[in-house]
């Protein structure tokens, strides 16, 4: 497993979107906006299903997934596998999160399921020679 630098989590937590990157089997990409996230700790984030379509049948057939996030001339991609979790105390947590979350913004949101992604690689998105090296 790879661990997040505290510089890492607190990029992670200040961008409001990330890209998730996921693909079939056969190696068709599909890559998504994702605004519902979070940390679980330094090699795990969870990221909530509410509309996930192409993204949830990739996953379920290929769990190998990326996701970039950047601000300015910083940012990382972490590589990793997903379990997808749709009972259980984590998921009703997400679930409430994300009503909460709902409706704090005036909207009307439901969580189909807790993604769960365990950080395998790190590499860095940063313009210029050190772009894509790999940080962990």
């Amino acid at each position: 497993m790879a661990q997040m630098t505290d510089r890492m989590k607190e990029l992670f937590k200040e961008v409001p979107t990330v890209v998730l990157a996921t693909a079939t089997p056969d190696g068709t990409s599909n890559a998504v906006p994702v605004g519902a996230k979070m940390i679980i700790d330094d090699e795990t984030i969870l990221i909530s299903d509410q509309f996930f379509n192409k993204t949830l049948a990739n996953m379920k057939s290929n769990p190998r997934v990326a996701v970039s996030f950047w601000k300015d001339r910083e940012g990382y991609q972490l590589k990793g596998t997903v379990t997808i979790e749709t009972s259980g105390k984590r998921y009703e947590d997400t679930a409430k999160w994300i009503e909460e979350r709902a409706k704090n913004a005036g909207i009307s949101l439901r969580s189909k399921g807790a993604v769960i992604m365990n950080i395998e690689e790190i590499y860095g998105l940063a313009p210029g020679p050190g772009a894509g090296k790999k940080l962990a």
